[in-house]
């Protein structure tokens, strides 16, 4: 079961482009172990099966990953159960990471899955992206990450403040994010961020299209 399930990893991944290392697929299976685990008594992901959150969580995670630097620091935006910071992170082992999360049973999941992957510099701060300023980086993050957190124009003005010039957000969106990018048009330009990519990509077993957008601040 357990090789299998790195073997699909593996191969979901390369699919994709990206490939893993077996102490990657080693970290992954005790992430996800941990996670179904937890997901029984505390609902974390909404998600009934291993392979759901594999394909959506996980994968989904990992499709921003070579646009990501092997240094510097980032911000993940109300992280949840993880995704995308765990995987990334995992991934990049020399990001210096910060976790930002509201829920106080997501926090304890969140440093158990940290201590239990030996993982180094990366912390979870308890607490929102609209009142927690003083406690992020006081300069700013590299890369900001924010996915299902809230519509594009608050993300975008929660976020900005905390990126560092020529840093990057990236925001996950679905297929009509069209509209979201004209709703947002006015904030992207007061915090001078430019769309520099938007990638579109399909999660295998899914019919819908969904795409990153990558945001940089400019000079």
């Amino acid at each position: 079961m357990e090789q299998e399930e790195k073997r699909i990893i593996r191969s979901l991944a390369n699919d994709f482009g990206i490939g893993l290392s077996s102490s990657q697929l080693n970290l992954f299976h005790l992430y996800l172990d941990e996670l179904w685990d937890w997901n029984k008594r505390v609902n974390l992901t909404g998600l009934s099966s291993r392979q759901n959150i594999i394909r959506e969580l996980l994968l989904d995670s990992l499709i921003p990953l070579p646009l990501l630097p092997k240094k510097g620091r980032m911000l993940d935006v109300g992280s949840g159960a993880g995704f995308p910071a765990i995987p990334l992170k995992i991934c990049r082992p020399l990001l210096k990471t910060h976790l930002l999360e509201a829920n106080s049973k997501k926090v304890s999941f969140l440093r158990q899955v940290i201590r239990l992957t030996e993982l180094h510099e990366i912390n979870v701060i308890m607490g929102r992206i609209e009142n927690c300023g003083s406690t992020l980086h006081p300069a700013g993050y590299h890369v900001i990450t924010a996915r299902a957190l809230a519509r594009l124009p608050e993300t975008i003005s929660w976020c900005a403040p905390h990126l560092q010039s020529g840093g990057m957000i990236i925001n996950f969106q679905g297929s009509q994010f069209g509209k979201a990018l004209r709703e947002s048009s006015g904030i992207i330009e007061k915090y001078h961020l430019s769309l520099h990519r938007t990638i579109p990509y399909t999660i295998p077993g899914k019919d819908s299209q969904r795409h990153l957008l990558i945001f940089v601040k400019r000079d």
